[in-house]
């Protein structure tokens, strides 16, 4: 691993600290309940993560979706008779 590598590294968990302090700082401030996020910084690695669901929470938001367009079409269908 070379010295620039090691950098990054570090930035990005640094990054990783910071936002867990702001995040800290905003619940006790009664602040936003929304994480916070670093800024995208060109070249660091590993500092935007990604985000993963759960398969009961994607089957639940497909039932909602579907009951919620199945409800409009039929209202559409009753408009149109």
């Amino acid at each position: 691993m070379n010295i620039v590598d090691a950098l990054h590294t570090e930035e990005a968990k640094l990054e990783r600290q910071l936002v867990a302090v702001k995040t800290a700082i905003a619940a006790l401030d009664g602040g936003s309940t929304t994480a916070v996020t670093p800024g995208h910084v060109s070249g660091s690695i590993g500092a935007t993560g990604k985000r993963t669901m759960s398969a009961a929470v994607r089957a639940r938001i497909s039932r909602k979706a579907k009951a919620r367009w199945a409800k409009i079409r039929a209202e559409k269908a009753k408009k149109a008779k």
